[in-house]
């Protein structure tokens, strides 16, 4: 008898296990919050101009694509948009590619002459069949799409590629020249995911190169069932690796954020042990619960955090070497 009823017991107990499963879950997704995180010290005001968004309960979409704005806009900052320094040719173009919860997406590259390619990319994902515009292409749409046509090379990015030109040398300088990308993915109020990476690309490349920032999977990907993840530094490599994609997908298979970072780095350095000791590779990734992590192949690769429990801070990741 102690035996049967004790047999009823376990019985009873697991019928109702897959519904505290289920609770779980639920449970987990009222407690979420919303969070954004961006890669470099310029994340800081990307990162205020995102939470006006998601603090406001805004759409994540709407929030990387403005807080990427951000330095795109800012002539200071050398690496992204107006003010970014220039191929080895003198002219100045732009790389950007966004991705929102339901896999859409967009890019640009080569495109010369408009500050804000993120909203570009946006247009592209939205208005077109396609993922990607390049050169010309993209420029007449941008055009047809209103966006004005601006002299992107400014005075001091000028200056420092004539500088440059009297020993015309390529090789950047690890979290100088190829800390070239701001990536920022944000989760929303209702647990959303979206992305977004934008750049002038390489100082100096030679024209025509694009580096990971505008091609989804490389430099951004989304997957609003698990997380999400952006590349910071040498574009080349993280395409070799698919690296936003690896780290989601090593999120799908159990790994954290901070782990699944930590194996995609190791990836590159297991491809190119001799030239990862002398270049910048970093990811940042987000998880769907709203954990994040960030790790790099060299020390100096710093990312932002805002959530109603980070108040806006900069954080430097932990590295390989």
């Amino acid at each position: 008898m102690s035996t049967r009823r004790k047999f009823l017991q376990l019985g009873t107990l697991a019928s109702f296990a897959p519904l505290s499963k289920v609770f779980a879950r639920f449970k987990s997704k009222l407690a979420t919050k919303p969070v954004v995180v961006s890669t470099w010290n310029f994340g800081l005001g990307a990162n205020l101009e995102a939470w006006k968004i998601l603090s406001s309960g805004g759409r994540s979409l709407d929030a990387v694509e403005a807080g990427a704005r951000v330095p795109e806009g800012d002539a200071k900052e050398s690496s992204v948009g107006l003010g970014g320094l220039p191929d080895r040719d003198g002219r100045v173009t732009l790389d950007a590619c966004i991705m929102d919860e339901f896999a859409n997406c967009g890019a640009v590259a080569c495109l010369e002459h408009i500050v804000h390619p993120i909203s570009v990319a946006r247009k592209v994902m939205e208005k077109t069949p396609h993922v990607f515009l390049v050169g010309d292409g993209a420029l007449q749409f941008a055009l047809d799409n209103g966006f004005k046509k601006e002299k992107l090379l400014t005075p001091a990015s000028e200056k420092a590629w004539k500088e440059w030109l009297k020993t015309a040398q390529y090789k950047p300088i690890a979290n100088v020249e190829n800390h070239d990308t701001i990536g920022i993915v944000a989760l929303d109020g209702k647990q959303n995911l979206s992305g977004a990476c934008t750049t002038s690309g390489m100082a100096y490349k030679m024209r025509g190169r694009v580096g990971d920032s505008p091609i989804i999977g490389a430099a951004l990907f989304v997957d609003n069932e698990i997380g999400a993840a952006t590349s910071t530094g040498v574009g080349e490599e993280v395409i070799r690796i698919v690296g936003s994609h690896l780290v989601v997908e090593l999120m799908r298979q159990g790994n954290s954020p901070q782990e699944a970072c930590e194996k995609a780095v190791a990836r590159i350095v297991k491809n190119q042990p001799v030239k990862s000791k002398e270049i910048q590779v970093g990811f940042l990734a987000l998880n769907k619960d709203g954990e994040y992590g960030a790790f790099a192949l060299q020390k100096g690769f710093t990312y932002a955090v805002r959530s109603p429990e980070v108040e806006n801070k900069l954080f430097e990741a932990k590295s390989y070497y």
